[in-house]
Order: C-alpha cells, then structure tokens, then sequence
C-alpha cells in the first residue's frame, strides 16, 4: 500500500480511499494507491502555499537549480530501480522505461541550469523614468499528467515550474503512479524543501477535477485527451487562471518521392510502434508520394510485419496498451477497417506464451487508407499506421492539414525548396524533415495548434509559460 505525498509527509486519503494500480502486462493488481479527492488536493494546495511563504520561496535562482540538479543526479543514480517501476507501471519495453527515465533526469539537468538564467529587461521610456520588467514566479502550479510517459512528463512538466521558483501539486494518472511517489522521495533526498512538491494519487473526475478548480492555484498543465482538456480549460476559466494543453495528434509522415528509402523507412515504423502506438506525437499517418508507392509502402511493411510485442522483460519492440478500455478503443479501429475492406498491408507479432489477461494488441498497418476516414483522421492511440497515397505537395498538405489536429509533422525530401515550403505550409507545433522525434528533445519547445491544444513546454519557452512579467515604471527626475 502507497500513500500521497503532501508538505513532505506520507499519508492516506482523508475519506480512506484506495485504487488498484494494474500491471498492463498481466492484468494484475500489484499495488493500491490513495483515493484523493477535494480535501487531499486543498491540503495539498496550502502545503504549496506555505513553502512559497518559507523555505523554498526564500531560495535564489541560483540555489534552486542546484537542488534541482541534485533531483536529476538521484535519479541517474536510480535509474534501474526507476526503469523497472517505470515498465511495470506501463508495461513498456525496458529499453523504452530505462529512456524515459534518462529523459526525466536531463528534464532537472537542463531546468536546474536554466533557473538563474532568467533575466528581465529594462525598457527605454521617457527621460526621468526608468522601467525594468521582472520576470516571476506564479505561485503554486498545477499538473495533471498522463499514463502514457509518466516519469518524462512528470520532468516536463514540474521541473520548469521548480526552476521558476513555483510550489507544485501534481496529480499522476491513476493508471501510473508510482514513479511520481518514488520521485518526490528522492527529490526530498536531494534537498527539495517540503510542499515545494506535492503529489495527490486519485481519479481525475475526483482528484482532477478539484485540482482544477481549486481557486488557490494560479496555473494548470495538463496533457490528455481533448475531451478532458475541454473541461480543464472550463474549470480554469472560473477562476479564471492560465492553463497549458496538450491534447494529442494526427502526425502525417510525408514522403515525396526523392526520399532516401532506407534511412526513412525504420524510422516511420518506429514512429508509429514506440510505446505501442501510445504517443500524442505518434507518425500515424504515412503520406507517400505516388511515384513511388508501391516500393517505398513495400519496404516499410516489410520492417512493420518484423515488429514484435512482448511483456516488458522480453524487452521486444512494442509492450501492452495501457489498461482494458484502451485494449479495446485500439480494436475497435482495427476491426471497423478490416470490415470496410481496407487492405492489411502487414502485421506485427505477438510472443508466444503472453499473459492470458494482458492487454496486448497486434500492431496492424493498413492501405490505402480513404484521408476522410475515421481511422486516417482520429487518434487511435495504439500501434495501427494508416498509409495515404498522395500526387504533388498541394495534395499532400491538404491531407497533412484534413484533421482537426496539428501537433507534429514529418518531412522527407532531398529538395531543399519543397522542404521550407511544406513545412511553413503544415500547420503543426513540430515539423520534422528528414527526420522524425517523438516531441524532440528536452530543448525543443513543444506544443500544439487547432485541437492538439495551446501553449508550448520545453525548452525555455516552457519557463515563460509558469512565470508572468511585472512592470516597475521608476520616476527619478533627470
């Protein structure tokens, strides 16, 4: 039995609730987390509070990002523990959870750096005046954070608003948890002052929905589905605070018909299969070029039917899905292609001897896929690539822009002038060309437009996003 973490303290929900926390590779229960609700998220937002009035608020820039760097070196110290926690949370290859975990320490390396780096500016005006703008912390920050990478989105999410000198009240996802916990120990280890760093285990319709609206917070991150992100900004609005939404994608790959086959080939497939398809800015879409559709389609469903699902020990390209409901979503896209006659161009592998209960699924890529189609235009969140012919570039960023998303986008193409022009032409937070990045690295500001959300994280515009500017105008005569 886990608890919360509230104001450096372990401790049950105040009702007594508990969840069951589900391994995705067998289905099984192996741990139970606190019920959180409105009087655990209240009490963790004072916790927040007081340490912006005490310790942590009394730090400087400078001291605050050497505790975060101490946070990234425990974890880097830890890293087999947290890869472990990580994969059995998830169900992930452990390749893939050893990664993230990479991920979540350079998250505090780079913020811990970034902290003191932060500068004002002073504004020309009238003579007799002189006008500095600061720039400054919010206050206490709220982050609501998924189940698909929850020690990387953990680092994107906290360590910028630490860096800032904010006090932080995250709420993981019911599904995983337990990195979150073992991290805010170890964040205690290194230094971090209490309340700076609070965590309330719960469900998001309770939990959630509180943290959100609570009017003692002054800012709220959250990356998920749109239909939740509708909510949050709904809650925001009543406060009314500033919020940052990553709601998920539709990523075209587009490929014109001078690619380099073999470089672009393994990518895309990997793109598509990383951490079992469950990724905002998964390459679920492969436009490619007519030109060369039946070579280059051939070639990258020979890699595809190579693919192979496993339980996290077998370390295989993809693990399960997340939970049942998503076991279920994932194939219900599948099954309604199949039986609309879409053709199955290949299929990954399942292992032999796999969990009876784990909610595994077989990575299926379909084509030709009609653009307009459910399966070319909703996010299926799973290991299925839908392949698109296309004629020219007009075409292409038609289709590349025919979703309601636009979170990432690839290129790929040796023509210099149609590299630039596609990728001003996408409209996409990310554009990759000739390349491909799962939201890039921590440096690279990420973020989307239409329904993929609002708002950028990473990199340093992340750190404008959790601080607000202050305006001093001195009058001091000339």
């Amino acid at each position: 039995m886990y608890q919360m973490f509230i104001d450096g303290q372990w401790c049950d929900a105040a009702g007594g609730g508990t969840i069951d926390v589900l391994a995705p590779a067998d289905g099984r229960v192996y741990a139970q987390v606190p019920r959180g609700r409105a009087q655990d998220v209240d009490r963790a937002v004072r916790a927040a509070q007081s340490a912006l009035d005490g310790e942590w608020g009394r730090l400087s820039a400078t001291e605050r990002g050497r505790v975060l760097h101490r946070i990234g070196q425990k974890i880097l110290a830890h890293a087999d523990e947290l890869t472990e926690i990580e994969a059995r949370d998830t169900g992930k290859p452990l390749a893939t959870a050893r990664n993230d975990i990479q991920v979540l320490a350079r998250y505090f390396e780079f913020y811990g750096a970034a902290a003191d780096k932060v500068h004002g500016e002073v504004i020309p005006f009238f003579n007799g005046y002189t006008v500095n703008l600061l720039r400054e912390r919010l206050g206490v920050t709220a982050h609501i954070i998924p189940w698909n990478y929850p020690a990387q989105m953990l680092g994107r999410s906290v360590a910028p608003a630490l860096a800032m000198g904010n006090a932080t009240v995250l709420k993981p996802a019911e599904d995983t948890p337990l990195s979150a916990l073992r991290v805010a120990q170890l964040a205690t280890e290194a230094g971090l002052p209490a309340g700076a760093l609070n965590i309330v285990t719960g469900l998001g319709e309770e939990a959630g929905a509180a943290l959100a609206s609570h009017p003692g917070i002054d800012f709220v991150s959250f990356t998920g589905s749109n239909e939740v992100g509708s909510l949050i900004q709904q809650a925001c609005s009543q406060t009314p605070v500033k919020c940052v939404l990553e709601l998920g994608g539709k990523s075209p790959q587009i490929v014109f018909d001078d690619v380099d086959i073999e470089r672009a080939a393994p990518i895309i497939v990997k793109a598509i299969v990383q951490n079992a398809g469950q990724t905002c800015t998964a390459g679920s879409r492969l436009l490619v070029q007519k030109g060369i559709y039946e070579r280059f389609v051939s070639r990258v469903a020979t890699l595809f039917a190579q693919v192979r699902v496993g339980t996290p020990e077998m370390d295989f390209d993809c693990g399960p899905v997340m939970n049942a409901a998503q076991q279920a979503r994932v194939q219900r896209y599948v099954d309604e292609a199949r039986q609309a006659g879409v053709p199955v161009l290949a299929e990954g592998q399942l292992a032999d001897d796999l969990p009876r209960n784990g909610f595994y699924v077989k990575p299926t890529m379909f084509g030709p896929v009609d653009p307009a189609s459910r399966l070319a235009c909703e996010e299926v969140f799973g290991p299925v690539l839908a392949v698109i012919p296309f004629e020219d570039e007009a075409e292409a960023i038609r289709i590349a822009n025919g979703t309601e998303y636009g979170l990432l986008a690839a290129i790929w193409t040796e023509n210099g002038g149609r590299q630039q022009r596609v990728a001003k032409a996408v409209r996409a937070g990310q554009v990759f060309i000739n390349s491909y990045g799962a939201g890039g690295g921590v440096e690279l500001p990420f973020g989307g437009t239409k329904r993929s959300g609002h708002g950028r994280e990473k990199g340093f515009l992340a750190l404008e996003e959790v601080s607000t500017t202050k305006t001093v105008v001195h009058f001091h005569g000339e």
